[in-house]
């Protein structure tokens, strides 16, 4: 059997509950009959319609008779110059101010981590100290 070679755009046309089909390991599959019988319902695979579902397919672990299974709904290859590029994400580099303010802040922190129990520390010595001198007058008859 030659396997017919498709474009992405073309797989993503076939997006819904009537007509669905999935791009795993640059292979095209139509998933529309086994949709009702997928373990982890029918939603999961409609999501993965309209992109490369390689990574999902291989995050959830799949069974070698899924993998097997797969054949039967084997359409073709995806021509993989068509598919788009999978989004690059980056942490954004600290520039040199925001360095600075990070080591500045942390010092802050440490400092503000022993002063405050020292403050509360006193607030409540303060109390009880003034509270028995209070306490300790006699009242006037």
């Amino acid at each position: 059997m030659a396997s017919e070679t498709l474009t992405f755009e073309e797989v993503a046309k076939h997006n819904h509950k009537k007509d669905c089909w999935i791009i795993i390991h640059g292979k095209v599959y139509d998933v529309t009959p086994f949709l009702e019988e997928h373990p982890g319902g029918d939603e999961v695979l409609l999501l993965a319609a309209e992109k490369d579902a390689t990574d999902d397919f291989e995050d959830v672990g799949h069974s070698d008779s899924a993998k097997e299974m797969m054949q039967k709904y084997f359409v073709g290859e995806v021509d993989t110059n068509t598919l788009p590029e999978k989004p690059v994400y980056r942490s954004p580099l600290p520039t040199q101010a925001h360095a600075v303010n990070d080591q500045s802040s942390g010092f802050l922190l440490k400092i503000l981590q022993f002063v405050v129990p020292l403050l509360i520390l006193g607030v409540a010595y303060a109390l009880q100290y003034y509270g028995k001198k209070g306490s300790s007058a006699k009242p006037e008859n």
